[in-house]
């Protein structure tokens, strides 16, 4: 992935959003120089069609997929994607939450039953553990093998 695209990713990231319209993504990405706030639209048209963006509501209107989100995890990043009521995605959350501790990282636990590209690419498979775009552990979770990528992750 090319600077641009990365750092058009990292936006909503940096500015909390969940959503952000062409001219913000301009604005932030492209900084000052109007060649670059022109690269931002083609890049975004690319992101877009790489799955990474979605327009949202409206055509200016986009929203960072979760592939897109995890195109720009830091490599401390953890990522759980569960759903309620599962008994080995709660097991998997108790193991890593000392380990993710010990290490500094963050969890984000997505339910997948929320999104249907999710649902259906991990349906029978939670839960699956990511560890920044790493995915390192599916229905369940190995701690010493777990506890190693972190501490790779974090060298």
């Amino acid at each position: 992935m090319d600077e641009l695209s990365r750092r058009i990713l990292q936006v909503f990231d940096e500015l909390g959003r969940e959503t952000l319209d062409l001219h913000a993504l301009r604005e932030v990405a492209g900084g000052n120089d109007p060649a670059q706030r022109d690269a931002v639209v083609s890049a975004v048209e690319l992101l877009e069609r790489a799955g990474d963006l979605e327009v949202s509501g409206e055509a200016d209107f986009y929203h960072r997929t979760e592939q897109g989100r995890l195109a720009v995890a830091k490599p401390l990043d953890v990522t759980l994607y569960s759903r309620p009521k599962c008994k080995l995605c709660d097991e998997a959350r108790t193991a890593i939450e000392p380990i993710l501790r010990e290490f500094g990282s963050t969890l984000r636990e997505v339910n997948i039953d929320e999104d249907e590209e999710l649902k259906e690419l991990y349906t029978n498979d939670v839960p699956v553990v990511f560890l920044g775009a790493k995915e390192v552990a599916r229905h369940n979770v190995d701690t010493v093998k777990f506890r190693a990528a972190v501490e790779k992750a974090g060298k």
